[in-house]
């Protein structure tokens, strides 16, 4: 190992300590997103901040060149209630480093961005390069990425770190969530007037318990639906006459939100009074250069069931890192020192092949 990669390593796990220690709950994020820019500013690169978000562009960036970005984030949900260790306190036992947002997404974050500074000040890279530690993932915030993605300028192409275990998703489902609202009339419980919402809601959700999409995505596999929640009925003796409920669909590439919708709206009789579907499926063809160059290195690629930062990038996008998905938002939280070291060589063999010639 070359001195400037094990220096990058040991940088990155101690920035990775210092971003635990301190709090950055989605729109609480202002010391992290200070913490990682001194981070950059004391490498000597110029970065730019709006909101909680922190972008820099590589030395030698060309306007005619293709741009790549490199993207993580640095917000957590809340701890919950089955922490038996302090989440912000980073401690390491047994190669495992303990903390709130070390696996989801702190060693994704740092791993990009010791990439970042690796290729930084490289000359004639085939694509330029952003590094963006952005805010409100978790909670899909109008102040996350999507509010940067004007002032960063256009991206082709996109990383997007999360704990995937170095494994590269290809694919991810996106979602809409349904806010539905079954009517009926309200009339006294001892008599037969009146007609049930709650049993005509009842009716739609073993529609949306059964119902099979007929095309299936081979990489995400079928749009899966999920009534989450239902609320109807205010007293004993009241026929209710209104219920409501909320459904949780995950897309695939294989139906538009609106085809979805149109098949959903054509058998139930709720109505639909408030909507979520801006979170888009997102993919990558499968014979770009960023794949190819995954294949090479025997990278396992796969279709992603969770949602990132990619459902709001504009451009083709993987989602690749350190750490393993099913650790997120659990208490005691890690992730191994190890997988940070070898993401950041991950990240390095696979973007030499797609930017150096």
């Amino acid at each position: 190992m070359n001195q400037e990669i094990k220096t990058l390593k040991q940088e990155a796990i101690q920035l990775l300590k210092e971003l635990i220690a301190t709090p950055s709950l989605s729109g609480e994020e202002d010391k992290t997103a200070l913490l990682i820019g001194q981070y950059i500013k004391k490498r000597g690169i110029p970065y730019k901040q709006k909101h909680n978000n922190i972008w820099a562009k590589n030395l030698h960036f060309d306007p005619d060149k293709l741009t790549l970005l490199f993207n993580s984030h640095h917000d957590t949900v809340p701890a919950n209630s089955g922490w038996k260790k302090d989440p912000w306190t980073p401690v390491t036992e047994d190669g495992k480093l303990f903390g709130l947002g070390s696996n989801d997404a702190g060693a994704s974050l740092v791993s990009l961005l010791a990439c970042f500074i690796h290729f930084y000040d490289q000359r004639d890279l085939a694509y330029n390069l952003i590094f963006s530690g952005t805010a409100e993932e978790e909670t899909t915030g109008d102040k996350s990425i999507v509010s940067i993605l004007n002032d960063i300028g256009k991206i082709d192409l996109a990383i997007v770190g999360e704990p995937t275990g170095m494994q590269m998703a290809v694919a991810e489902k996106g979602l809409m969530v349904l806010h539905c609202r079954a009517k009926g009339v309200a009339g006294h419980a001892a008599r037969d007037i009146g007609e049930n919402a709650i049993l005509k809601a009842m009716g739609d959700i073993e529609w949306f318990s059964r119902y099979k999409f007929p095309k299936i995505s081979e990489t995400l596999g079928p749009v899966k639906m999920t009534v989450s929640k239902i609320n109807g009925g205010v007293r004993h003796n009241i026929i209710p006459d209104t219920c409501e409920y909320l459904v949780d669909v995950r897309t695939t590439d294989v139906y538009t939100h609106e085809e979805i919708l149109d098949i959903i709206n054509a058998n139930i009789s709720s109505e639909i009074y408030k909507l979520s579907n801006r979170l888009n499926p997102s993919s990558i063809p499968m014979d770009h250069p960023l794949v190819k160059a995954a294949e090479m290195l025997n990278i396992k690629t796969f279709g992603s069931p969770t949602l990132s930062d990619q459902a709001q990038i504009p451009a083709p996008s993987v989602k690749m890192g350190p750490g393993l998905s099913e650790r997120s938002h659990t208490a005691d939280e890690f992730v191994y020192l190890s997988e940070i070291e070898a993401g950041i060589d991950g990240y390095i063999a696979l973007l030499s092949k797609l930017l150096v010639s």
